[in-house]
């Protein structure tokens, strides 16, 4: 790592300097691109009967054989499944925005999380309603009006919050450790969560890749809003109170 990666640079809006060791973890345009055609791509094949249902449920006979569920491994896979628990992540962002609060004496972590939270809630409960697909347990029918397992909401849930919370660690010029203990956590949270979803059989793959998907398009969201609404209002108000 050159010195140029760890320098320290000028905070937000003027703010205190931070030192910053890992990128903020924007998506690139390319990045958002291909998640926006496997959103697409994914959602016409499963509402066609199309080839990917196959594939859905030919991965969950295996799962279903290995008996997970009824295993003393049950407890363990569970857990990792609340790495894109929304419970769980907010305690540690209400910890960092807190934190943040104090210290930098800002609310932009706050009104971004807001911002996540809300695009996220929006969004993927509208797949889910709007989709009507049921989870691998349902008897009979891929698709119902009470079905509400498509995508998997706590990968996507992964992907954002913890995208969200390596931003603000970054950005704000935590130290070293905390910078890239969030990295890993919004690199193997979505992972983790994903994986073990499948492996429970509480959702299907395509559940999980298109959760995946759907995260990063809300981060990118929630970079742009911020870019173009949040880091401007902020600018504003520093510009006035140093009039």
């Amino acid at each position: 790592m050159s010195r140029s990666d760890v320098a320290p640079t000028a905070g937000p809006a003027g703010g205190a300097p931070e030192g910053r060791v890992i990128g903020i973890g924007r998506p690139p345009w390319w990045v958002l691109l291909l998640s926006l055609l496997v959103t697409v791509a994914v959602t016409v094949d499963l509402l066609n009967d199309g080839w990917l249902e196959s594939l859905d449920v030919a991965v969950s006979d295996v799962v279903k054989g290995w008996g997970l569920r009824d295993s003393g491994a049950y407890w363990l896979l569970w857990a990792f499944t609340q790495a894109g628990g929304r419970g769980f992540i907010l305690i540690v962002l209400a910890g960092l925005v807190t934190w943040l609060a104090v210290r930098q004496r800002t609310v932009v972590p706050l009104v971004r999380v807001l911002v996540a939270l809300v695009l996220l809630t929006a969004v993927v409960y509208g797949f889910k309603y709007g989709t009507g697909r049921t989870a691998p347990a349902y008897p009979g029918s891929y698709f119902h009006r009470d079905g509400a397992s498509y995508p998997s909401g706590h990968v996507a849930n992964a992907v954002l919050m913890w995208g969200v919370a390596r931003w603000q660690a970054v950005e704000f010029g935590l130290p070293a450790w905390a910078q890239r203990t969030a990295w890993l956590l919004s690199v193997l949270g979505p992972l983790s969560t994903g994986v073990a979803m499948v492996a429970l059989d509480f959702h299907w793959v395509t559940d999980a890749v298109v959760g995946l998907a759907v995260g990063l398009l809300l981060l990118g969201v929630v970079h742009a809003l911020d870019a173009v609404l949040v880091s401007r209002w902020v600018r504003a108000r520093a510009g006035r109170s140093h009039a």
